[in-house]
């Protein structure tokens, strides 16, 4: 687990800016193969493993690919939050962008590496905004969930 919180007061033509920055990485180790884990992964219809999301509404077998806006439903609130493809790297990396609030930018990184012990399932969270550290108390308990929770579901697949 690593955190990195950072608060710069910020002073530019007689105002006073905050910015307010938060990095969040969570590294569970998995004794599912990388397939498994990056199939649970990049299955959008099926997120019963996550803590934080309910549902989406991305039809089943759709392959996220960059660009990509589709809905979920937390668990939190039954208003629906859109979400933005930004990166994928199949096997590797998929980089998703909420949009959700104005003043809060929250980035979310699943990346799987493959090792001699096992693979590892990374969960990054990066949050950004005058109202990120509101957003972080909400969310923080679920957050650090999310990785054992994953690396769980691709082990009962491939069991």
């Amino acid at each position: 687990m690593i955190l990195h919180f950072s608060f710069k007061l910020l002073v530019s033509r007689r105002k006073i800016f905050c910015r307010f920055s938060l990095n969040k990485q969570y590294r569970v180790l998995c004794h599912a193969s990388v397939d498994t884990l990056w199939q649970k992964i990049i299955n959008l219809a099926d997120v019963s493993w996550h803590p934080i999301i309910n549902q989406t509404n991305v039809p089943n077998g759709l392959v996220p690919k960059p660009g990509l806006i589709y809905q979920v439903v937390t668990r939190f609130t039954p208003i629906p939050i859109r979400i933005f493809v930004e990166q994928v790297c199949p096997r590797e990396l998929l980089s998703v962008r909420f949009l959700a609030i104005p003043g809060i930018e929250n980035r979310v990184t699943y990346q799987v590496e493959s090792t001699v012990c096992g693979t590892y399932v990374s969960y990054s969270v990066t949050l950004r905004g005058w109202l990120s550290p509101f957003l972080w108390w909400v969310i923080r308990p679920y957050v650090a969930r999310v990785a054992a929770n994953l690396a769980h579901a691709a082990e009962r697949v491939a069991a």
